[in-house]
């Protein structure tokens, strides 16, 4: 049994079962809270807690789905290249709004480090939380970040945003979709996505244009900071 724990197989299997009943919740539940990582996270610490199995012998495993982040990062081509009619048809706002966003996405988490005095290593984990997952660890781990650290900013992110952005949307009266779609886009990544489907076409496939624009745009920035 002991050998079946050091063997890299335990890591991927238990990654893939907690993902898996993460996924199965948030059907039943349908809300942001219930987010599939979130749950993962949380059941693979608990695991790991409980039976005193060192992180090591997960991340002998766990590492081997990391080698898949570059592709997922590549597949976020295919989001924008779906909408390519729309994309053509809105190119300047989206781009100008994907770098409005992006920039005060990172703008604003530099600043308020700096407010609260956090350390380097901790505010440049958090610079790229508006982004999904894999360009986010990507971008972290280029800038000398603590990975974990920016996949729970960005898990926490896309919820906070997912919950607010229809009241703000609201708030603002904010009438046209493409509008709305490319704000709920730009801070809260796949998991806003999710709730701009519900309100209608056009902003899910706002939002999901502007996962991939801004996904490139916060690459883009985070050269001029490394």
């Amino acid at each position: 049994m002991l050998e079946w724990f050091s063997s890299p197989l335990f890591g991927v299997a238990l990654s893939i079962l907690t993902y898996a009943f993460g996924v199965w919740v948030n059907k039943k539940l349908r809300t942001p809270i219930a987010n599939p990582l979130l749950i993962a996270i949380i059941l693979v610490i608990a695991f790991l807690k409980l039976t005193g199995i060192p992180l090591e012998a997960y991340q002998a495993g766990g590492s081997f789905i990391n080698m898949f982040l570059a592709p997922a990062t590549a597949c976020l081509a295919m989001s924008i290249y779906s909408q390519i009619d729309l994309l053509k048809k809105n190119l300047f706002p989206i781009l100008a709004g994907s770098a409005a966003g992006s920039a005060a996405s990172m703008g604003s988490v530099w600043l308020l480090c700096r407010l609260f005095k956090l350390d380097e290593k901790v505010t440049v984990s958090l610079l790229p939380k508006s982004v999904t997952t894999p360009i986010a660890m990507g971008v972290s781990e280029q800038l000398g970040g603590i990975v974990s650290i920016t996949v729970a900013a960005v898990v926490f992110t896309g919820i906070l945003g997912a919950i607010l952005a229809p009241l703000f949307i609201k708030l603002f009266r904010i009438k046209d979709p493409v509008t709305a779609g490319l704000a709920i886009g730009a801070c809260s990544h796949a998991v806003g996505t999710s709730k701009a489907l519900e309100l209608g076409e056009a902003e899910g496939a706002m939002s999901s244009i502007a996962i991939g624009v801004c996904g490139l745009m916060t690459v883009l920035f985070s050269l001029f900071l490394h």
